[in-house]
């Protein structure tokens, strides 16, 4: 299976440590090292996935559970009228990110901030976190990669400008987070608080016909 990158130096480096404890007969933490080296492996994995989105479908942008589906949660939507959909994303998800839809980056925007748990409805305007703009025949979604209390850092690997396709990976937070979704008021969400959503595979929503680009 693929790793994602931004891995390679947290599993190097507990290869590394584990190594140089067993050599210096530190057998037991060498073997936390070991542990906390293959949880990385895990924890970074980047598997294939079968694209599935067809003209009009927003595809989820990341594995997770929904915890908001509608209306946005107050002071955490861009200016201007959306829907709002969330992920929460635990230690234990696929964190690699994937493009929602086809169309064109046109912003791209990183925050400094918090490191509340990203959970907490205050993670969305608060907490450290990179927006991404794409537009699709006129209209605009919005990604949004929040950090949380362990994910410390997220990575987007695109730049305004860049035509993307939907389910392409562009970025990666790194350890429990969440990912915020923006879409147009006309939007059809299909999926409900509490479902289980995989990135580049479960349709959030359709938009109407005609919009896509």
């Amino acid at each position: 299976m693929r790793i994602d990158p931004a891995g390679w130096p947290f599993i190097a480096g507990a290869a590394v440590l584990a190594g140089f404890l067993w050599w210096s007969g530190y057998a037991w933490a060498a073997a936390v090292a070991a542990l906390a080296g293959a949880f990385c492996l895990f924890f970074f994995r980047d598997p294939t996935r079968g694209v599935n989105g067809g003209t009009g479908e927003v595809l989820s942008p990341a594995d997770g559970r929904v915890t908001v589906a509608g209306a946005p949660e107050a002071g955490a939507a861009p200016p201007g009228e959306w829907l709002q959909i969330s992920i929460f994303l635990s230690p234990m998800d696929v964190h690699v990110n994937r493009v929602p839809v086809s169309g064109r980056i046109t912003h791209v925007e990183y925050r400094p901030g918090r490191f509340l748990p990203a959970y907490r409805h205050e993670a969305a305007a608060e907490n450290e976190r990179n927006e991404i703009w794409i537009e699709q025949g006129g209209r605009t979604i919005v990604c949004r990669q929040v950090v949380g209390i362990l994910a410390r850092r997220v990575v987007c690997r695109v730049q305004p400008g860049a035509a993307v396709a939907a389910g392409d990976r562009f970025g990666i937070m790194k350890f429990g987070s969440r990912m915020d979704v923006f879409l147009p008021l006309d939007a059809t969400l299909r999926v409900r608080v509490g479902d289980r959503v995989r990135g580049g595979v479960t349709v959030l929503a359709t938009l109407p016909a005609g919009s896509a680009g």
